[in-house]
């Protein structure tokens, strides 16, 4: 986490502190007195909690105290501002009632819209696979951005960006603009236009990059020439195992010297300089020989 938090925040000028430092510190008695100072009435005016009550589905007690502990570190920090989501402003109206409980000044809100992910439906998440790592690679980052719905470009923008985009771009070139900008910041301007250029050169030109990654295959490793598909893309690094890579290949996301693979069974010649490709963005080139 640290490491995508420089990205954003100055190291030199950041502190970095765990909750475990005063929650793990709570005896029974200092939980129960926590959650003296919020009502179960107030509790239920949170969306999710009111719609769940009215349908009758259940609501666990420890969903009542998330809230509350968020809230206490706020008191614990002294905080002045908090940031958030808006999925999470309910949490911070409960830190400002437990600071001014205690007599401190209630923190700030400052809530930012939700971002979708790049499926264009729902929020942008690691569990929903639809996020965009700001450590990824810039390639990830660039090809991701380019494969956003055309109508969430200008969102993505505003929410990611300093300044504005040029009114007058396509909506193609407002997209390029958008993935360049954003690998810029994270990875800086040269890896930006290598992702830019790596993109033109395999989805529109339909090349393989310059670049891909080489896997040693021993000759004494074959069968007269030939291995499984299977296995070949587990060795090259491009599936964690035989299941998934068996996954891949019916989902016709696998292709060996640009031709797609369909069958999990197929047994290939394999050929020094040969090119495996999974999704869209993996690639790796086979390199037969006894080193």
């Amino acid at each position: 986490y640290k490491e995508q938090v420089w990205k954003v925040l100055d190291r030199k000028r950041t502190r970095v502190v765990f909750n475990s430092r005063w929650c793990s510190k709570l005896k029974f008695d200092d939980v129960i007195r926590l959650a003296s100072k919020y009502t179960v009435a107030r509790l239920l005016e949170r969306d999710d909690f009111t719609k769940r009550y009215r349908d009758g589905s259940p609501i666990g007690l420890h969903e009542f105290l998330y809230p509350l502990v968020q809230g206490y570190d706020s008191v614990v920090l002294k905080s002045d501002v908090e940031m958030c989501g808006t999925d999470q402003i309910f949490n911070c109206h409960v830190a400002r009632a437990l600071q001014e409980d205690m007599g401190q000044r209630p923190e700030v809100i400052l809530a930012m819209p939700l971002l979708e992910g790049t499926d264009g439906v729902a929020k942008m998440s690691k569990s929903a696979g639809n996020a965009i790592g700001i450590t990824e690679p810039p390639d990830e980052i660039y090809g991701k951005l380019l494969s956003i719905p055309d109508a969430l470009t200008s969102k993505y923008a505003s929410l990611l960006l300093d300044e504005p985009l040029d009114s007058s771009l396509s909506a193609r070139d407002a997209k390029h603009a958008l993935a360049r900008a954003v690998a810029t910041a994270y990875h800086g301007a040269k890896a930006a236009d290598k992702a830019r250029d790596r993109f033109e050169a395999v989805f529109v030109r339909r090349e393989a990059p310059e670049d891909v990654p080489e896997v040693h295959v021993s000759p004494e490793s074959l069968a007269n020439g030939r291995a499984g598909i299977v296995g070949l893309i587990v060795r090259a690094g491009l599936a964690p195992s035989r299941g998934q890579a068996r996954r891949l290949i019916v989902q016709g996301a696998v292709e060996a010297k640009g031709l797609r693979i369909s069958d999990p069974r197929a047994e290939l010649v394999v050929e020094d300089g040969m090119v495996l490709k999974v999704g869209k963005r993996r690639f790796a080139r086979l390199r037969v020989s006894k080193g």
